[in-house]
C-alpha cells in the first residue's frame, strides 16, 4: 500500500483524456445551467408577486425581459440589439435624479 495517489488520466492515450475532460465540463455546464435557472425562476417570481410601485421598479422589470428577449429572440440581428441597447440607456438616464436647479436659477 502507498500513499501516494495515481493519476490515471496519465496512463490513458490523448483521445481518452480529452474524452474524459470533455465529459467533466459537460458536467459542470450542466450543473451552472441547473443553478442559472433556479436563479432565474427566483427573479421571475419576485417580479411577478407585486405590481411596480415606481418608474424605476418598472423600468427593472422591463430591463429584465428586454435581457430575456435580447438572449433568445434578438440574437444576431444588429437593429433589434440597437434599439434595445437604446432603451436600457434610455432607462438609465431616465432614472437617474434629476440635478437641481442652480441657487441663481432658484431666484428668478
Amino acid at each position: 500500500m502507498t500513499d501516494k495517489t495515481i493519476d490515471l488520466d496519465l496512463h490513458r492515450g490523448m483521445s481518452a483524456q480529452h474524452a474524459t475532460e470533455l465529459r467533466r465540463l459537460v458536467s459542470e455546464v450542466e450543473v451552472n445551467q441547473a443553478a442559472l435557472r433556479r436563479g432565474q425562476e427566483e427573479v421571475e417570481r419576485q417580479l411577478l408577486a407585486r405590481p411596480a410601485e415606481s418608474w424605476p421598479q418598472a423600468a427593472e422589470k422591463a430591463r429584465y425581459l428586454l435581457g430575456l428577449y435580447a438572449v433568445s429572440t434578438a440574437r444576431g440581428d444588429a437593429r433589434v440589439a440597437r434599439l434595445i441597447a437604446c432603451v436600457l440607456e434610455d432607462f438609465d438616464r431616465l432614472s437617474r435624479p434629476s440635478d437641481p436647479l442652480p441657487a441663481a436659477d432658484k431666484d428668478a
